[in-house]
């Protein structure tokens, strides 16, 4: 099996580790400075690498798109060092970030509504569906952290790589509907987002649940 025959098979699994990589690899990572100096222009380079794979086969179009996108988002955090105080950087950036998530959280998501069956790339597609719209939240949230420091209650302002971090731990647990409350929103849009977000969550879930169980019968009335 050749390189690319692995990356359209193994599409939503290699595309479901880049995304926790991207999200969750401070985990392990105690340079902050190190992080989002060096690891994250590394991140997005393995998330445009792993999103290649759900774009097989889409149309010449859809692969530029996604390819202008790609490097769009690389580029940005390797600039990050030398723009970091300027908010207009701030804003292209996360907007830049949110756009590239869409575009491919929707793709992800037509996935899940064809097949009738269930396999593992219904469940690793249906992961990176969740994960991707905590990325969607992230970088909504952080374009007003970066307009008003007081629209979060909590957030640690200290360097981009600690901002980041609480915001991915604060959609999280937001999108989960568990809510710590440790970090909260404090003015009436953040309010309102944060709630628009919990309800996405639940209903992204609902919705799984409802596509899983229609595919899971279709394929136990197949056999």
């Amino acid at each position: 099996m050749n390189v690319k025959e692995i990356v359209k098979n193994r599409k939503y699994e290699l595309l479901l580790l880049a995304l926790l990589q991207h999200l969750y690899i401070g985990i392990v990572v105690r340079d902050l400075p190190f992080y989002i100096e060096i690891l994250w222009p590394i991140n997005m380079v393995i998330l445009g690498l792993a999103s290649v794979g759900v774009f097989i086969e889409k149309g010449k179009v859809k692969n530029i798109v996604k390819n202008v996108l790609t490097l769009i988002v690389i580029g940005f955090p390797v600039l990050l060092p030398f723009f970091k105080g300027i908010p207009t950087f701030m804003h292209l950036l996360n907007l830049s970030y949110i756009v590239f998530f869409i575009f491919i959280f929707l793709e992800v998501f037509k996935f899940l509504l064809r097949p009738r069956y269930i396999n593992t790339d219904i469940i690793s597609a249906a992961a990176c569906g969740m994960f991707l719209l905590i990325e969607i939240s992230v970088f909504t949230f952080q374009m007003w952290v970066y307009s008003d420091t007081n629209s979060f209650k909590g957030i640690n302002y200290t360097t981009p790589a600690h901002t980041f971090i609480d915001l991915v731990y604060f959609c999280s647990i937001t999108l989960t509907s568990i809510g710590y409350g440790d970090i909260t929103p404090n003015v009436h849009y953040t309010k309102l987002a944060a709630s628009l977000i919990g309800i996405a969550g639940q209903f992204y879930s609902v919705v799984l649940v409802g596509i899983l169980i229609s595919k899971f019968t279709n394929s136990s009335n197949h056999t």
